[in-house]
């Protein structure tokens, strides 16, 4: 069974509770922005499912629900960005909100965030950018989730990169991938169901291939590309992590129970003017290349599946299973 609730009605659903579960109302209200987001633009990994893990977080101090990010500006075009092991979104209206600023003046700018918590859907972030004419490319670290390529321990996360640029009368250009094959948000999903995964997906803790969700979580998950993506996964934890002073994926708690010390995750933002670093027509090729893919019958310009659901969600409604419904009402 399901129910339908508008975008309002399920930010409010969400905000009201993270705030029975110790979080500050800007907070709750940056929180419920994003995963009711999430939800809308098809990604239920990182939506609705999560407010009970978020809450249960929240209620122990894993999370603390009242931190305020504090922003350093150690160079003229570098934001650190201090998320106080509170909520990882909070910090990210921060970077949104003073790097366009900086950008104006100096073409490009860094954002460096640190002790910070679940990044979500990267491209809802890299897509403010976008639709502010910048052009952004952001990653993330996430708790020991893929090993090395060739071994078992997990030591770097799923790593998600998003990369976001605008185009001449039309909507950002939009790209996000795990750097697993499969984000494990959806193995969460999967588990929290009682469904099976695909093989090909995840590891047992042995590094043998699994189909149980259960067993997944215990061991990694298999890294897009095999080696490369495992490689790139590695470069991912030197930008998110190694740069920005915060945990590396091995050093993180899980984000999934409210066990043990805050993750202190990392995020790191690079964000540019187009025309600064390539002159006025700029803008012009970015978008005769998402033109050019766009007349190839058969291929789509990334970021449109989700734009379109997310349009659809806020004329229809967004629908949640009953069971999540209900787990979030009993927060």
């Amino acid at each position: 069974m399901t129910t339908t609730l508008s975008i309002g009605e399920a930010e409010r659903l969400v905000a009201e509770a993270m705030g029975r579960a110790k979080a500050g109302p800007a907070q709750a209200a940056s929180v419920a922005h994003a995963l009711v987001a999430a939800e809308a633009a098809g990604q239920g990994g990182h939506g609705l499912r999560r407010v009970t893990a978020y809450s249960a977080q929240s209620k122990v101090g894993k999370v603390d629900g009242f931190a305020t990010p504090a922003l350093d500006r150690p160079r003229s075009a570098v934001l650190a960005v201090d998320a106080a092991n509170g909520f990882a979104f909070p910090a990210f209206d921060l970077a949104v909100e003073h790097m366009p600023a900086i950008v104006a003046k100096t073409g490009v700018a860094v954002a460096a965030i640190r002790r910070s918590h679940h990044a979500g859907v990267l491209a809802l972030t890299a897509e403010r950018f976008a639709e502010k004419g910048l052009v952004a490319m952001m990653v993330a670290n996430a708790p020991g989730a893929m090993a090395a390529w060739g071994g078992t321990k997990p030591l770097f996360g799923t790593n998600p990169i998003a990369f976001a640029a605008p185009l001449e009368g039309a909507d950002p250009l939009v790209i996000d991938l795990s750097l697993s094959k499969i984000a494990r948000g959806k193995v969460m999903a999967a588990k929290q169901k009682g469904a099976s995964i695909p093989e090909g997906w995840a590891l047992d803790k042995d590094g043998q291939p699994t189909t149980d969700p259960t067993a997944a979580m215990a061991g990694t998950m298999v890294p897009m590309g095999d080696a490369k993506g495992a490689a790139l996964a590695l470069m991912v934890e030197m930008l998110a992590a190694g740069l920005t002073g915060a945990n590396y994926a091995y050093e993180a708690s899980s984000l999934f129970d409210d066990q043990g010390d805050p993750p202190g995750l990392g995020q790191f933002l690079l964000v540019m003017d187009p025309a600064a670093i390539g002159g006025a027509n700029t803008l012009k090729r970015l978008t005769a290349l998402a033109d050019a893919i766009a007349a190839d019958p058969g291929t789509r310009i990334p970021g449109r599946r989700g734009l379109q659901a997310r349009r659809k969600a806020e004329a229809e409604g967004i629908v949640i299973d009953d069971d999540v419904l209900a787990a979030i009402e009993a927060v």
